[in-house]
């Protein structure tokens, strides 16, 4: 009979809750006073080069390490203690590498990870279908290739319609039609009110994907927000690339200017805009993100001389240099 987990967590509880946990190894400390919660059905992404913490805070949550101070709780439990057996079928886990029995066939393997679970290996079946593998279910996977393995193991992860996922690095290594279509089987989870927590080094690829992102650095968490938080906490500039008529740039950087947005001439209020011919049909504007609306107007009131402006707000990786590099000088 399938095992039902959801109907055994505490669904009361938030999925994930971390307070001042810390993790050393002998004198190495791997995490130090991190704290961090993850709401039902929000997807959290950590972020950080190797030796961050990442891969540690995964095994935390899995139970697999206990911290050296503070307290881990999964759906209010505690993941290390015999008692939380319930807890671990809700959860879902893909490791940064997998290793499968390659003599085994796609399907074999996941009956087996069904078994191990306490599932119906009927809904094996389903899984497959619903990765993109079926078609290969029966062949040896010493015949598959990577991308396939990275589907089989999102399927075992799925196993038992898990309430946590958590992935470590997923689409290491996948191209990238294979990342799109795997990330759009995490939004489908998502719709159904998983948890998902993500560790990966692909900033541009998840930024699109996260609720809340947590930039870490040797153990400790130096940001977590929203993307707009994480942007309003580094008061990064936003671009602005304004599009013309063939010739109009430099009439356009000169009115722009005529009107104050020259940072060589800011105003008393120190609004650091400036103005700059890209080539003949096309201008950029940098402000701060506070003077975007106050420059728009500027710009809307230039009429049919601008056809078309692009918003280029900072990106999650310019946000991430720019933590990183406060960080090194704090």
């Amino acid at each position: 009979m399938a095992t039902q987990p959801a109907a055994t967590v505490q669904d009361e509880q938030p999925p994930v809750l971390i307070e001042n946990v810390s993790k050393s190894y002998g004198a190495a400390v791997v995490l130090n006073d991190v704290n961090l919660t993850v709401a039902a059905g929000e997807s959290l992404v950590l972020v950080g080069h190797n030796g961050a913490g990442k891969t540690t805070l995964m095994k935390l949550l899995l139970g697999l390490v206990p911290p050296t101070a503070g307290q881990v709780r999964v759906f209010g439990n505690d993941p290390t203690a015999a008692s939380a057996v319930a807890q671990r079928r809700a959860l879902g886990y893909l490791p940064e590498s997998i290793v499968f029995d390659e003599a085994m066939t796609g399907r074999e393997l996941l009956k087996f990870y069904a078994g191990l679970k306490g599932v119906d290996g009927a809904s094996c079946d389903v899984l497959l279908e619903r990765v993109g593998i079926a078609d290969a279910a029966h062949r040896r996977l010493s015949t598959w290739s990577k991308g396939m393995r990275q589907r089989l193991g999102l399927a075992q992860a799925m196993l038992g319609r898990p309430r946590l996922m958590l992935l470590d690095e997923p689409t290491s290594g996948l191209d990238p039609s294979l990342r799109s279509t795997f990330y759009e089987i995490i939004e489908t989870l998502r719709a159904d009110g998983v948890t998902v927590v993500i560790s990966s080094h692909a900033l541009g690829e998840v930024e699109d994907h996260a609720d809340r992102i947590a930039i870490m650095r040797q153990g400790n968490v130096l940001a977590c927000g929203t993307l707009a938080e994480l942007t309003a906490q580094a008061a990064l500039p936003v671009r602005l690339r304004l599009s013309c008529a063939a010739g109009a740039a430099g009439v356009i950087v000169s009115k722009l200017q005529a009107a104050g947005t020259n940072a060589q001439a800011e105003s008393a209020a120190g609004r650091n805009i400036n103005v700059s011919q890209v080539d003949t049909q096309h201008v950029e504007v940098i402000c701060p993100h506070t003077e975007k609306m106050a420059v728009l107007r500027q710009i809307a009131g230039l009429g049919a001389a601008i056809a078309d402006v692009d918003i280029r707000p900072p990106r999650l990786d310019e946000i991430y240099a720019h933590v990183m590099a406060e960080d090194a000088h704090s």
